[in-house]
């Protein structure tokens, strides 16, 4: 959930550093901090955004340095919770991503040997570990006190007076960059890009050793080597490029992540699994679930292949009974709910497969077959392209096991989003902005289509935001019904109009607002409704494509009008990586 960044080379490293936290911000800004390994050795950190502290790295020096941006697991946001932490004497500092689940235990040890503690994070612990342990070799230190530290972490350390950084990983993302007489490590690849295209993933057990020229792997005190890997997309990828904010930037890339994402597919060997498997089990948190519960409807309607959806944090510890093929989906790759949802599976002796966005990332170690989206790097919290991108993945398999019979409508599919970004929604968004709750209903395919709309209305305007399939809203929600509670209800053609028409009358005569989205020129919508909004291509792919961009659309022009942080929601981080 928290970013880290370390460099190590012949330029300014705090600076460098401070630039690269800001990469990485979307993954936590709570507070943030830079440690640099002087003598003595020098620590800034507060609690806040990194983007409203100005130069705070300008009293810092020296070519190595490591720093860490902060979403609060262990303790509230604060200046002394904030990373890197210290040891007693001040000779080692710190930055973890992750959760140590034991750490409640080794601190009242570590107490009672005599340690202060200036936190209440679970971090502070490792420094002390380390305390106890180093002698001058930094790296020794690190294996030394792994072992007795349980839970996940990507850990950059560094000691007074030494001239190394030294990684390790466990269930946390770290990835390594390679460059010119510089050596980078990160939670992903977003800082690392600027300077170079050359990384390293480590893997579970690994710990790095990192000079400007050299980067040193074990795992298990042995010396392993990682695959060289070449990050593909540009620096501009992961900049606003003229835009507001990252989340409109993204909305707007979708037509050509779909259409990328469904060529690239193409001109790969697709996996077999689906045509061979009795059922199919997905497991998702958040966007990824309702793109799964798309995928659900679509692949029981047209290929008659059964199918379940489960949240993967439930998965774990109340595993339902699976077989046949398992679909895990996570846009990081790094989700920690999905993982260990993918590992039960395979104790199931399930087929597996995941659906990712990021190369190399754990999940693709995890199952026994990967399927990569075209995302490329999506920095705001609130997933748009990846949802899209998802949708393609999907759609791109019934294609595949429907041999083909989507194929025409798949390549054309892109220009409803065209056409849905170019939508005025203006009206839409003054009967959302005095509201306090808005219910999003749809049936079928839509049903999951309005689960996300609510998530984005929810996620970034903080208007109570709830979805409903329309059938079920009569079963409790109707006592909400008022005319302060706009309903926004998808209603394109299809063998369930009729009774979705139905719903929309019942809730017109409770005197909510309506804002109705349907087929062009539908009179009869268009007159119950308060607001109508044509679907661009109302037939189902390409009406499922813009219903969706025309939420997330609504969400933005919303939460942009009430002033929200929009690519920085309150209390939420991109990649969630501890339970």
């Amino acid at each position: 959930m928290c970013g880290i960044f370390g460099y190590i080379g012949r330029g300014r490293a705090p600076e460098i550093v401070l630039e690269g936290l800001k990469r990485l911000e979307y993954r936590g800004y709570d507070s943030f901090g830079i440690a640099v390994p002087g003598n003595p050795l020098q620590v800034v950190k507060k609690q806040g955004r990194i983007s409203d502290a100005g130069d705070c790295a300008a009293s810092l020096s020296g070519p190595v340095a490591i720093g860490h941006t902060r979403w609060a697991t262990h303790g509230v946001p604060s200046d002394a919770n904030a990373h890197p932490h210290l040891d007693c004497t001040g000779t080692l500092a710190v930055v973890h991503n992750g959760i140590i689940e034991n750490y409640s235990i080794l601190k009242r040890e570590l107490v009672a040997r005599g340690h202060v503690f200036r936190s209440e994070t679970d971090t502070e612990v490792i420094a002390h570990l380390l305390e106890e342990v180093y002698h001058g070799d930094l790296k020794c230190a690190v294996e030394t006190i792994l072992p007795r530290i349980k839970g996940s972490y990507a850990l950059l350390v560094i000691a007074r007076g030494d001239t190394r950084i030294i990684a390790a990983r466990q269930h946390s993302p770290l990835v390594l960059g390679m460059g010119d007489g510089a050596s980078f490590a990160a939670s992903d690849m977003t800082p690392i890009v600027e300077h170079t295209r050359r990384v390293m993933i480590l893997e579970d057990g690994d710990i790095a050793s990192l000079t400007p020229d050299t980067i040193q792997i074990s795992n298990g005190g042995n010396p392993v080597e990682r695959k060289e890997e070449i990050i593909r997309w540009s620096v501009d990828a992961a900049r606003k490029g003229g835009f507001p904010h990252f989340m409109i930037k993204e909305i707007f890339e979708q037509p050509d992540v779909f259409s990328d994402t469904i060529r690239t597919l193409r001109s790969e060997d697709p996996p077999s699994l689906l045509k061979e498997v009795p059922q199919v089990t997905l497991i998702a948190c958040g966007s990824s679930y309702h793109a799964a519960l798309v995928f659900k409807y679509l692949l029981e309607e047209r290929c008659r292949i059964p199918a379940r959806v489960e949240y993967a944090s439930e998965f774990r510890y109340f595993t339902p009974p699976v077989e046949g093929l398992v679909i895990g989906i996570t846009q990081s790759g790094e989700t920690a709910d999905t993982l260990m949802a993918l590992r039960i599976a395979a104790l199931h002796n399930c087929s597996t497969l995941a659906i990712a966005n990021a190369v190399g990332s754990s999940v693709s170690r995890i199952a026994d077959h990967t399927i990569l989206m075209r995302a490329g790097p999506e920095i705001s919290v609130a997933a748009t392209k990846s949802f899209i991108a998802e949708l393609a993945v999907f759609l791109h398999l019934i294609d595949m096991i429907r041999e083909g019979a989507c194929a025409a409508r798949l390549d054309y599919a892109h220009r409803a989003i065209d056409e849905a970004l170019l939508l005025d929604l203006s009206l839409a968004v003054e009967c959302c902005l005095p509201a306090k709750d808005i219910f999003f209903v749809g049936r079928g395919a839509y049903y999951p289509i309005a689960l996300e709309g609510a998530l984005k209305m929810k996620e970034i305007s903080y208007i109570h935001a709830e979805g409903y399939a329309a059938g079920e809203i009569k079963h409790g929600p109707f006592a909400l019904l008022s005319e302060h509670t706009p309903v926004i209800a998808i209603c394109p053609p299809g063998d369930s109009y009729g009774v979705m028409m139905s719903n929309i009358r019942e809730m017109k005569a409770r005197g909510t607002p309506l804002i109705l989205l349907g087929e062009k020129d539908d009179r009869d919508l268009e007159e119950i409704s308060d607001v109508f909004i044509p679907l661009p291509w109302a037939s189902s792919v390409a009406g499922l494509l813009s219903a969706t961009v025309i939420l997330q659309l609504l969400a933005y022009h919303t939460a942009n009008a009430l002033k929200r942080d929009i690519d920085k929601p309150r209390n939420l981080a991109k990649s969630v990586t501890v339970e």
